[in-house]
């Protein structure tokens, strides 16, 4: 009997059978490889650079190519846990992307993966009841995979893929999303130390700098320095230092950079019309995110009915508050951080005690140039207007000598401009001399020598009558309120060259006028800031009169002195 065994037979034979059976094909291991190859391609792509921008660009555009998406993007989650704060994009033109308008705020689908952090994969978007659709311009959008992104086990954002060029979204996709959503995590907290390390540097740097400043320069420069680093250092659109004005509730605008620093220098805030109002009130760092505050916030930036992040500091030493820091982003930026937000307080601690030496330093300057200004106060009083003085009266009798005429009336005219010349002189003399009471004259003073340096030159400024005795308590706050804000007015909106200032008692008024030579009442907001004005004056039984042309404006706040207070003048 003759057996036959096939090739292949026999119990090993069929167990290598079974075992063929059970491999891969061969094209689908070398298509596993590529997907692993790519995978490792992708995630050394990402973990090179540093810069948080470049990362997350870098991870959506990995993530795209990855699964051979048509459009990838990266949406980072506001700190607030509701919507987008950044959606970073590839596969789209800038152009698209204008055209579209504003960037994914977090609704719909977007915002499912927030509020259910969970990997989420569709053939066709559409048929998700959770689609809200597209707005105009938008290019089409079919399948649809979406993956979070977690760092330190908090999730960071989403990543979002669409129109998968092969067919819908798989299974194998979505798990090598998973995988470099996991690599792109620790690289994120990585670039994130690393912006940290990097603006912890600038600020302290900055700080630094200021400190110096403070101590070697005018105020004035230094408070502009100060808005220029924070403004360089924070990546604003708007900074602005505020300074405690001397009325209660207002903060003075000492200086500003960015966006409409023209009209901010020199304004007069009130604490309730703006969110930095309240580190006033507390003395502690406050963040605005996107849509607080009062709407008109002026130190808020606002584009579209959209409102950008913003915070303020407070300037505060151990002895006193001197004003405050805001600093505000556009739109759509990256809110301000608790690291932020720390190291720019510290930065305020530093400007703080740094205007505390330079004050106290401007005060041994200013004892020092006491007796000199006291010793040219007493040689103008002693001679000059006392040699003035006696012109005039020879002048005066001379002309009383003359027949009524031309030469008789310019003798008269001089002796006119001799009595404003002592009038101006005596104004002078006062502003020279030494201070025994904060009185409302040293006061109106002091307002116009702060506005000064926004101007080419300074304003003439005069008082009639007796000023100091004119008005007291609430009432002389108003005068000195009502004087900076007629100043400030001319200053911010008038172009002018010659501005005077005359504050009167007399006749049972007090009267604050202030004149320029500029062009006039055309601004629709420089006629707005004179509304509080009025309150002010109608609330004492005042009022506010203007008179305006080409040739200039001329504004007089008038309110009547009672009856005590014209006994005592």
């Amino acid at each position: 009997m003759t057996v036959t065994v096939a090739e292949g037979g026999g119990v090993g034979g069929a167990a290598a059978a079974t075992a063929a059976e059970d491999q891969p094909p061969v094209g689908l291991v070398l298509a596993a490889e590529d997907r692993l190859r790519a995978l490792l391609a992708a995630t050394q792509s990402v973990v090179q650079p540093l810069d948080l921008p470049i990362v997350l660009r870098r991870i959506a555009r990995a993530a795209a190519d990855l699964v051979d998406a048509e459009y990838g993007a990266l949406g980072v989650i506001a700190p607030d846990r509701h919507g987008l704060e950044q959606f970073v994009y590839v596969g789209m033109t800038d152009a698209e992307a204008v055209r579209i308008g504003h960037l994914p705020e977090g609704h719909g689908l977007l915002g499912a993966l927030i509020t259910d952090p969970a990997s989420i994969a569709l053939p066709e978007i559409s048929s998700d009841p959770r689609a809200v659709g597209f707005p105009p311009h938008h290019p089409p959008m079919h399948s649809f995979l979406g993956v979070p992104v977690r760092v330190h086990g908090e999730v960071f954002g989403n990543l979002y893929l669409t129109n998968r060029r092969r067919g819908k979204f798989t299974d194998e996709d979505t798990a090598l999303v998973e995988a470099l959503a996991t690599t792109a995590g620790f690289v994120i907290a990585n670039a994130r130390l690393f912006a940290q390390a990097r603006a912890r540097e600038e600020w302290m740097t900055a700080a630094v700098e200021l400190s110096a400043a403070l101590l070697s320069t005018p105020r004035a420069a230094a408070l502009d320095l100060l808005a220029t680093r924070v403004h360089q250092v924070a990546g604003a659109d708007r900074v602005a230092v505020l300074l405690v004005a001397d009325d209660d509730g207002f903060l003075q605008v000492a200086a500003a950079r960015g966006s409409d620093e023209e009209s901010l220098r020199g304004a007069l805030l009130a604490e309730a019309d703006t969110f930095a109002g309240a580190v006033i009130r507390d003395a502690l760092p406050r963040v605005a995110e996107d849509r607080s505050g009062p709407a008109a916030d002026p130190l808020v930036v606002r584009a579209a009915g959209a409102a950008g992040p913003a915070m303020a500091i407070p300037l505060r030493s151990q002895t006193r508050l001197w004003g405050i820091v805001a600093v505000a982003r556009a739109p759509g930026a990256a809110a301000f951080t608790p690291a932020d937000v720390t190291a720019a307080a510290e930065l305020g601690a530093r400007a703080s005690l740094a205007l505390d030496l330079a004050h106290a330093r401007e005060g041994q300057e200013r004892a020092l140039l006491a007796d000199e200004r006291a010793r040219i106060a007493r040689d103008l009083h002693d001679h000059v207007i006392q040699q003035l003085f006696g012109a005039g009266l020879t002048v005066r009798a001379v002309a009383g000598a003359l027949e009524p005429g031309p030469a008789a009336d310019r003798l008269d005219a001089a002796v006119g401009e001799l009595d404003d010349a002592i009038a101006q002189i005596r104004t002078a003399i006062f502003a020279l001399s030494a201070r025994d009471a904060d009185t409302l004259r040293h006061r109106v003073i002091d307002v116009v020598a702060g506005l000064s340096s926004h101007m080419s030159r300074p304003p003439t400024v005069r008082f009639r009558g007796p000023i100091d005795h004119a008005v007291g308590g609430r009432r002389s706050e108003d005068v000195v309120a009502a004087a900076r804000e007629l100043l400030s007015n001319a200053v911010r909106h008038a172009d002018a060259d010659r501005i005077s200032v005359e504050v009167t008692a007399r006749n049972g008024w007090l009267t604050v006028h202030v004149a320029d030579d500029g062009d006039g009442m055309g601004t629709r907001t420089r006629r707005s800031g004179l509304q509080n004005l009025q309150d002010r004056a109608q609330r004492h039984g005042g009022d506010l009169h203007v008179e305006s042309s080409r040739a200039g404006t001329s504004v007089r706040w008038c309110i009547p002195m009672t009856a005590s207070e014209t006994s005592a003048g």
